[in-house]
């Protein structure tokens, strides 16, 4: 019998291209990484990097040129359309940086949209009071804050209890003292649900919070940096 890996993911000369010809865009360019299991690991870069377009394939809403990408014993390279509808719905929940929140639902009614369709969900309830919504629950959008509503967001995301995590951007349209509960709200989801954390982000800031750093330039990994001592969300400059 096989043993379990040790990694979430593991990618083998990634590459991904844009276009034809002279008007190709080659996002990817042969990427090797391995994402170990129930790490929060920040992918760090400029704008076109590549580390949005890696996030899009391993998260199975876009799919490589060449190469290969294994959720753990999964081949998604290898999986069809409606394969890969599954992997994402069993597996994956996502967080992107403008909160797409339907603006006639509750946040109870935001989360409960993910918990109809996933195998074995938490309660709307349940979530929201992890990410400290329980007494916003009856709001509306409008009637949240930017920080609170991508709190929301995250509820819906952990819902379905997701072994992974993808959040571009979390921060982005944050300010300071906001960007900090939800990167309080991030941790605590890695930390107490186990789930691989994967946070794409152009702020240097974040990585400090984090068990390892992919820093990512011209489509292909810089460096790999693994922290040793990690700061908390309070801790980080802004």
């Amino acid at each position: 019998m096989s043993q379990p890996v040790s990694w979430a993911f593991k990618t083998t000369g990634l590459t991904k291209v844009y276009g034809e010809g002279n008007a190709a865009v080659h996002a990817l360019r042969g990427v090797d990484l391995e994402i170990p299991n129930g790490e929060m690991v920040v992918l760090l870069g400029a704008s076109g990097s590549g580390k949005s377009t890696l996030l899009n394939i391993v998260g199975g809403l876009d799919r490589a040129t060449d190469g290969t990408v294994l959720f753990q014993d999964l081949d998604l390279t290898a999986l069809s359309d409606d394969r890969l509808t599954l992997y994402r719905r069993d597996h994956v929940g996502f967080v992107f940086q403008f909160y797409n929140l339907m603006p006639s639902l509750t946040a109870y009614e935001n989360v409960q949209l993910v918990t109809e369709i996933a195998e074995d969900p938490m309660e709307p309830d349940e979530a929201l009071a992890l990410v400290g919504l329980a007494d916003r629950a009856h709001h509306f959008p409008a009637q949240l804050s930017g920080g609170e509503q991508q709190r929301v967001a995250i509820a819906r995301a952990i819902a379905k209890k997701p072994n992974v995590l993808f959040c571009d951007e979390p921060t982005g349209a944050l300010d300071s003292t906001t960007g900090r509960v939800v990167l309080e709200v991030l941790r605590d989801v890695n930390e107490r649900l186990g789930a691989t954390l994967l946070i794409v982000t152009h702020a240097a800031n974040t990585a400090a919070m984090a068990d390892r750093v992919v820093h990512f330039a011209d489509g292909q990994i810089r460096e790999v940096v693994v922290n040793q001592t990690k700061l908390t969300p309070d801790q980080i400059e802004w």
